[in-house]
């Protein structure tokens, strides 16, 4: 399957989106941290599982 960078964006927001909307909102600040960071893991696992390939990286050209 072939994404481009706009694809794999829209893909990856829509699914953190979606995810966000089905989680109740936490009563205390502690809650919400802990909320934050479940969400946070959440999204690296999935980041984590795409493979992306070279010609999908964005060039870089870094001059001091």
């Amino acid at each position: 399957m072939q994404l481009t960078r706009r694809e794999w964006a829209a893909a990856v927001s829509v699914a953190a989106l979606g995810g966000a909307e089905a989680q109740q909102p936490a009563s205390s600040p502690a809650d919400e941290l802990a909320a934050a960071r479940e969400r946070l893991a959440a999204n690296r696992d999935a980041l984590a599982k795409q493979e992306v390939p070279m010609a999908l990286e964005p060039a870089f050209q870094f001059k001091a």
